[in-house]
């Protein structure tokens, strides 16, 4: 992928749609390029990560069971969507599984690179912060 489809990407997802495209220029540069299979779990509940991911394409289904191996799935996320955030903000463990439903190719950030990338530019964190508030208030209309 070119910088151009990566930046193009990012703007679809809700954690950087606030975000300037001059500041998501320096996380597209930043992002690794995974490629996992269906079938496979890019992680699981309860582990320790530090990365997000951004779906370049293919589909994971999300299970909050609590045997990683359950395919229950509370949401499936496509291109453009996300996942993994919270981790990189809260440093708790895994708060999902997710499995992959199609062959699958992603965008992934970790915890020390976004670091580096706010003390460079700031403006970066607060288009981040707009976005996933945004996404929280969407999630909470849609639980009412």
């Amino acid at each position: 992928m070119d910088i151009f489809d990566r930046i193009l990407l990012l703007k679809k997802s809700p954690v950087f749609e606030q975000t300037s495209t001059d500041d998501l220029r320096h996380v597209a540069q930043a992002m690794d390029i995974e490629n996992y299979l269906k079938d496979e779990r890019i992680f699981d509940i309860g582990e320790n990560g530090d990365h997000m991911y951004v779906i370049v394409s293919g589909r994971v289904g999300i299970s909050l069971n609590g045997n990683p191996k359950v395919k229950d799935f509370v949401a499936e996320l496509g291109a453009g969507e996300c996942f993994g955030e919270m981790n990189l903000l809260d440093n708790l463990p895994r708060s999902a599984t997710v499995h992959v439903v199609e062959d699958t190719t992603v965008m992934t950030l970790d915890s020390n690179q976004l670091r580096q990338l706010i003390v460079r530019y700031p403006e970066l964190a607060l288009g981040m912060l707009k976005g996933l508030s945004l996404k929280l208030r969407d999630t909470n209309k849609n639980k009412s």
